[in-house]
């Protein structure tokens, strides 16, 4: 018998996540059926989508999310003991899955379940960051919907999280000027020293034109805007003709309880001619392996670094998630169980 720890949804989030919105419980599993596998969660992820995603769930429902697991109870052959695989089971620390082929009703199908192999002796970590969803977010969000030229300005704001610090890296090797905004002095070093940003700007203590104006005289071309908000309508502000804008997230407005009224944009869409669109990281479904084998390669190579904050133990994964609207992470935030 194996007794599952959980994390459910305990309290509807009003304004910003409090451990109040959460509760530790206990969950007795049964007896593997055919094909099915025990899963047992080595690295679980949180992200800030959750925050919005959640708010379409009743109280009580468990929390959703990725995970890397380890098989270790098998009724599969395709998935032996031993194995790792990605799913998105959710806040738990065991789980009973049968995996399978589809077709899926969502992107977060409990049921969908992804092998992870050819690592090549990276960290399975990876498979929440780098090498998985926020990975091929980067890779497609920004290469199919900006289409960057070298020599192009490209602004990434949210450029220290697990997205932005990836997007900024393909900029470069892409030959672009690459210009990023984060929450703290700390992260700006970061971007710079590290990771290969040509300018990094705090966006908590500098004006944000000026920083543009001083970064990009003659103009921004490309934007993947991960916060949305006031910076975005500067960013968009500066834009050149036919500039290409990918619409990641807008984090800085998940917490508000009131609507706020937005800058009139729509002149500068017009008279320059701009492309906004949103991504869903499962349009390029079909696609991850190509953003897996590049972006590890690169990393292997010395092109691409990447960081980790991890939170050890299980029933932190709470306070894990609520840093993250605290700007405490620097690239992906993990929990190892």
């Amino acid at each position: 018998m194996v007794i599952a720890k959980k994390i459910v949804y305990a309290k509807q989030f009003e304004g910003e996540p409090t451990p109040s919105n959460f509760r530790l419980e206990t969950e007795e599993l049964l007896a593997l059926d055919s094909g099915e596998i025990l899963c047992e969660a080595e690295y679980l992820s949180v992200d800030p989508y959750m925050r919005l995603f959640m708010s379409r769930f009743p109280v009580n429902s468990g929390m959703i999310g990725g995970q890397v697991a380890k098989v270790i109870e098998s009724n599969n052959p395709k998935y032996p003991v031993g194995s790792h695989v990605f799913g998105y089971f959710g806040w738990r620390t065991h789980t009973v899955v049968k995996p399978s082929e589809g077709p899926f009703e969502n992107s977060m199908s409990p049921d969908e379940v992804t092998r992870l192999d050819n690592f090549e002796g990276l960290p399975y970590s990876l498979g929440l960051g780098y090498l998985g969803m926020p990975g091929s977010t980067a890779y497609f969000g920004f290469l199919e919907i900006c289409k960057p030229k070298a020599g192009e300005v490209v602004v990434v704001t949210g450029a220290a999280g697990a997205v932005g610090s990836l997007v900024g890296q393909i900029a470069r090797i892409k030959g672009c000027r690459v210009i990023g905004f984060a929450g703290s002095d700390e992260k700006c070093t970061w971007l710079k020293e590290e990771l290969g940003f040509h300018y990094a700007f705090n966006y908590k203590t500098c004006d944000i034109s000026k920083s543009l104006e001083e970064a990009a005289p003659t103009g921004v071309d490309c934007y993947f805007d991960n916060v949305g908000g006031e910076i975005s309508s500067t960013v968009i502000s500066k834009m050149n003709k036919f500039g290409r804008i990918s619409v990641c997230g807008s984090i800085s407005s998940y917490n508000d309880t009131k609507v706020h009224l937005a800058p009139v944009m729509q002149p500068y869409f017009v008279f320059n001619e701009l492309k906004m669109e949103g991504i869903v990281f499962y349009r390029w479904r079909g696609c991850f392996e190509e953003a897996f084998k590049v972006v590890r390669d690169w990393i292997k190579e010395g092109k691409v670094k990447y960081r980790e904050t991890i939170t050890e133990g299980f029933e932190n994964m709470p306070q894990a998630f609520l840093d993250l609207f605290n700007g405490k992470n620097f690239g992906k935030a993990v929990v190892q169980a």
